[in-house]
């Protein structure tokens, strides 16, 4: 049972770790146009 009062607070900080991440990757524009690299490689230079 005790070691549930590590658990918890390591699990809610490697969750608060992620969201932040997520958050910064979405200001930064990371996810603006998923599109365009799937189909860059198909055109000719």
């Amino acid at each position: 049972m005790e070691v549930l009062f590590v658990l918890v607070p390591v699990a809610l900080l490697l969750s608060g770790v992620a969201l932040t991440a997520f958050f910064v990757a979405v200001k930064n524009g990371q996810y603006e146009d998923l599109d365009a690299d799937g189909v860059r490689f198909l055109q000719d230079d």
